[in-house]
C-alpha cells in the first residue's frame, strides 16, 4: 500500500491502516499533483467523465458530477474545448475538479498554485476555501507562505526532511517572531559601518546584504529610536511579522536545491 516501506511510527488515514485497507483509503482520496496530468486529446468535460468512470461511477452519475465540478471550477463555458489551449490557471482548476470527481474526504495538493499569476492564484484559494467549508480536509505542500496562511489551520515546517515546528499560523508567528518587523535600508557602504549602533533596537536584529531587519512589538518605536541614534536609512518599512519570517528563521536563508 506504500511506495516506501514503513521504518518507524504508526500510520492511519481516515482511521484505516494503509497496509490493510489501501483500496478503501484511495477511494476516499483526491490527488492534485504538482504537474498537471490532464489528457490533452480529450475535451474538458471528458477529462472529468472518464476519470469518474475509473471510480465506478455510471455514465449518468459521472456526467452529473462533471457538470457540478465544471461550475465549481468556473469552466462550464469551456466544457467542450480541448485541454491543450487552456491557460495555466484553467488547467489547474480542471486538475482540482478532476481530483474531486469521487467526492473525496481528503484532498492532497502538491504546490497547487506554483507558476500561476496572482489572479489565478487567488481564485484557486477561494475555491479551496469553499472545499474546507464543506468539510473536505486539505493536505497541501507549498513554498508560498501567504498560501499557507490563507488555507491552513495547522502547519508543519519541514527542514532537511525533519519537522522543525508545527502549529497554527498565529501560534508559529507568536512563538518564533514578534508582532512587527522594521526594515531599514541604508546607502551603499553605510550598513557595514554600523557595528554596535543597531544593538538593542529590538528583540532581535538581522543583517542582510541589502537591509537590516529589526524584530519588535512596536515597529514605529524602532524607527524613532534609530533616528534618535543618528541613523539615517534611505527607506524605513514597518510591517507585521509573517510566516515567511518564521520559515526563514527556522530553516535559514541559504538556497536549498
Amino acid at each position: 500500500a506504500c511506495v516506501s516501506p514503513v521504518t518507524e511510527g504508526r500510520l492511519r488515514i481516515l482511521d484505516l491502516d494503509p497496509a490493510a485497507h489501501g483500496a478503501r483509503i484511495r477511494a476516499r482520496l483526491g490527488v492534485v499533483p504538482q504537474q498537471d496530468t490532464l489528457d490533452t486529446e480529450l475535451s474538458v468535460r471528458d477529462n472529468l467523465v472518464i476519470y469518474g468512470r475509473y471510480f465506478g461511477l455510471s455514465r449518468a452519475e459521472a456526467g452529473r458530477r462533471a457538470a457540478e465540478l465544471l461550475d465549481f471550477a468556473q469552466l462550464t463555458e469551456r466544457a467542450g474545448d480541448k485541454v491543450e489551449p487552456l491557460s495555466g490557471g484553467m488547467k489547474r482548476r480542471l486538475t482540482i475538479a478532476r481530483a474531486l470527481i469521487n467526492e473525496p474526504s481528503i484532498l492532497l495538493l502538491d504546490e497547487p498554485t506554483t507558476g500561476l499569476d496572482p489572479q489565478a492564484r487567488h481564485l484557486l484559494w477561494e475555491r479551496l476555501y469553499r472545499l474546507k467549508q464543506r468539510g473536505v480536509t486539505l493536505v497541501l505542500t507549498t513554498h508560498y507562505m501567504d498560501e499557507a496562511e490563507q488555507l491552513c489551520d495547522r502547519l508543519v515546517v519541514m527542514d532537511k526532511a525533519r519537522i522543525a515546528a508545527e502549529g497554527s499560523p498565529r501560534e508559529l508567528i507568536e512563538r518564533y517572531s514578534t508582532r512587527e518587523v522594521t526594515e531599514l535600508r541604508f546607502p551603499a557602504g553605510v550598513q557595514e559601518t554600523l557595528d554596535g549602533q543597531l544593538d538593542g533596537l529590538g528583540d532581535r536584529v538581522e543583517r542582510l546584504p541589502d537591509r537590516v531587519l529589526v524584530y519588535s512589538n512596536d515597529g514605529e518605536a524602532v524607527a524613532i529610536a534609530a533616528h534618535q541614534r543618528g541613523l539615517v536609512p534611505e527607506t524605513v518599512l514597518v510591517r507585521r511579522s509573517s510566516l515567511e519570517d518564521v520559515f526563514l528563521r527556522l530553516t535559514g536563508r541559504s538556497l536549498v536545491d
